[in-house]
């Protein structure tokens, strides 16, 4: 494991993260379930502790109900590659999660769990432990997300917060639409990992803020060649309470393939 113990500055993160026929009665399509668990892994291709985390995260995403994303850091560019995938959002992101807990530094490899429960990435007995953890903690991923393809737009629906009644207000956010590459493969040349070829799974390219959400229904939309403008073919749409600087717990959370 390989920890950093100076803290990025928070002060960049706002930036950086900037069917068939109907008959006479049809009955309403069911709502897609709720994943059981949403994983964020930091990591790094110029970690050594990192490939074991990144065969981990790809072992988790195949159970259909994970959503698991990989989010690149770019601090140990320095020490011999440059990570083709890394975002200094990523690194600003993962910085943010540590000053809510109070944590004095970050590392790679780490998977934080709905966005409140933090694990040592390449551990499957801590990440399933986290997991676990995170049921208990806020109102995580009670909020049903469902993701359509219309036409040339992506179309997302989010529904209300359970039980919010007449204090949606209470409990805000943001959502998020993250275009993914599925699985992409890495050979990397120089540094801790040289030599391999290394598969990550659901890479995070980039975050695109529908705007705020205040714990009401809603439906947005947003043009497929916004979200697909390289290789993209997947895209991960979260609904997270706080802000970019202070992040809460995931509320809500879906996947979709784009082919």
């Amino acid at each position: 494991m390989r920890r950093r113990p100076a803290l990025l500055p928070l002060v960049a993160l706002v930036l950086a993260l900037a069917g068939g026929r109907a008959g006479a009665q049809q009955a309403p399509a069911a709502p897609p379930a709720p994943p059981t668990a949403v994983l964020e892994l930091f990591t790094s291709q110029g970690c050594a502790s990192c490939p074991p985390a990144d065969a981990l995260l790809e072992e988790l995403a195949a159970d259909p109900r994970v959503i698991a994303i990989t989010l690149a850091v770019d601090y140990w560019d320095y020490i011999g590659w440059k990570d083709t995938l890394a975002k200094h959002g990523h690194s600003l992101r993962q910085k943010a999660y540590a000053e809510q807990r109070g944590d004095r530094m970050i590392y790679t490899p780490q998977i934080i769990v709905d966005g409140v429960a933090p694990a040592k990435g390449s551990d499957k007995a801590a990440v399933h432990k986290a997991m676990a953890k995170a049921k208990d903690i806020g109102n995580a991923l009670t909020v049903p997300v469902a993701l359509a393809v219309k036409g040339t737009d992506l179309v997302i629906d989010v529904g209300a917060l359970p039980h919010a009644g007449g204090h949606a207000g209470t409990v805000t956010g943001d959502i998020w639409v993250c275009p993914v590459l599925r699985n992409h493969e890495v050979a990397i040349g120089r540094g801790e990992n040289a030599g391999k070829t290394i598969t990550y799974t659901n890479v995070v390219r980039g975050w695109i803020r529908l705007g705020p959400w205040t714990g009401r229904a809603a439906t947005f939309s947003v043009p497929l060649d916004r979200v697909r403008q390289e290789q993209e073919d997947g895209v991960v749409v979260m609904v997270q309470s706080g802000s970019p600087t202070a992040p809460g717990p995931i509320l809500g959370a879906a996947r979709l393939a784009l082919n």
